[in-house]
């Protein structure tokens, strides 16, 4: 039995540096930094006050006010970028079997600002003062049921959380569920709202993010040689998948295909990647054979680059040993350098910015670049866009756990 091809249909987004798709491309392109001073709370006690947070959001150009009330941020985030992708993918929802149109969507960590907001009221007031909503406006598989709701989605319907690979993770499986047949199509993606104090305070207990509070646009420098930590980011991403010849059938504008995965465990630490990068190393290396190609076809990779010391080390090493000389070659950027780190929607984001750069043959940069450390000595395209034909792209996400995700997408052709 042939193997079901799958392609992408419909991009959403929101994000720190643009709440759409186009915003947030030409957003990349020009360099453009998300972080700035918090807003959210007063964080005059942390140890980091920044973060690239979602700027000028207004729920209600997609969900109703009372509605929006009993979401979580990372909820109210989800269906507006899932919103964005399905206006994209132009369906006519009268023609599609929606018992094979289904949803995996993930957070890494959930309900984060509610769980700390009814914790408080619970410390006021007792119990009685919890809301009747705090438990599905909590839990990090409300925003894939929301979306199902939303929509009448009745295919495959479940969240993904592994850390920062979440959403990567969520695409993949959608990914297998086309492939195998189990589905036509799939809304795909994550969605994140972490800047609170507690998820604040922990990172800064963990010695994981930055702390230069009086440079924050500079603070994120993935392979820089003073890169101290991540900086933290929120919005969602969603990706439409469907299998080739549905979407051909129904005349789809089609942005790339997803030819290959590349799921696997580090089984070493909590925190620590594996040394030199073994299971990033293992994550390529299946991607690759999942989707039947050598490594000297790719052409670009978005790195999962978050500006830690061991994580930019370890990724360059394991790029290093999958691709031999082509790794010099290759174009690299991290755009966590604008962005941030959106956590479980990085690696759907992240998957967008691939697509792009197969469609618009240009490589977003890594700003804030002044130094490589020397030894992440491979061109991680420096402070400036660069253009490049791009037939394979890879997109690589590694989360706490040892849990590591790449997803392989291809130019589209027949």
């Amino acid at each position: 039995m042939s193997v079901r091809r799958v392609v992408i249909t419909g991009l959403g987004a929101i994000t720190p540096i643009g709440n759409n798709v186009k915003d947030f491309w030409s957003g990349l392109l020009e360099g453009k930094n998300g972080a700035a001073l918090i807003t959210k709370f007063d964080t005059e006690k942390f140890a980091t006050k920044f973060a690239c947070e979602v700027k000028d959001f207004n729920v209600e150009d997609y969900i109703d006010k009372k509605e929006a009330r009993r979401m979580d941020p990372y909820t109210q985030f989800a269906i507006a970028s899932s919103t964005m992708a399905m206006e994209d993918a132009n369906f006519d929802m009268d023609k599609i079997d929606t018992e094979r149109f289904g949803v995996i969507y993930g957070s890494g960590i959930g309900g984060m600002d509610t769980f700390e907001t009814q914790t408080e009221n619970y410390l006021k007031g007792g119990p009685r003062r919890i809301s009747p909503f705090f438990i599905p406006m909590m839990i990090s598989d409300i925003a894939a049921g929301q979306i199902s709701i939303r929509y009448g989605l009745k295919g495959p319907n479940y969240a993904t959380t592994s850390a920062c690979a979440t959403s990567t993770h969520a695409i993949a499986d959608a990914f297998f569920m086309i492939q195998r047949g189990s589905a036509d199509l799939m809304v795909s993606g994550g969605a994140e709202a972490s800047i609170t104090p507690m998820a604040i305070g922990g990172f800064n207990s963990a010695r994981a993010i930055s702390t230069w509070n009086d440079r924050p646009t500079e603070a994120s420098r993935p392979f820089d040689k003073d890169r101290t930590g991540f900086v933290m980011g929120e919005g969602s991403a969603t990706l439409i998948l469907e299998e080739l010849e549905h979407a051909k059938k129904r005349g789809a504008k089609i942005y790339a295909e997803i030819i290959g995965a590349g799921l696997t465990g580090d089984a070493y630490h909590v925190t620590a990647p594996a040394p030199d990068g073994e299971g990033a190393f293992r994550s390529m290396r299946e991607a690759l054979r999942d989707g039947g190609i050598e490594p000297e076809a790719v052409d670009y990779i978005n790195a999962h680059g978050t500006s830690t010391k061991l994580n930019d080390l370890n990724e360059t090493k394991a790029i290093k040993k999958l691709f031999g000389e082509h790794a010099y070659k290759l174009a690299i950027s991290s755009t966590k350098s604008m962005t941030g780190h959106l956590l479980g929607a990085t690696g759907a984001l992240e998957s967008i910015v691939c697509i792009l750069a197969i469609n618009n043959s240009i490589i977003p940069p890594t700003i804030n670049l002044d130094e490589p450390d020397p030894e992440c000595d491979l061109d991680y395209t420096p402070k400036v866009a660069a253009e490049k034909n791009i037939e394979y792209a890879l997109t690589n996400t590694f989360g706490f756990g040892g849990h590591n995700s790449t997803l392989l997408f291809k130019k589209y052709s027949e």
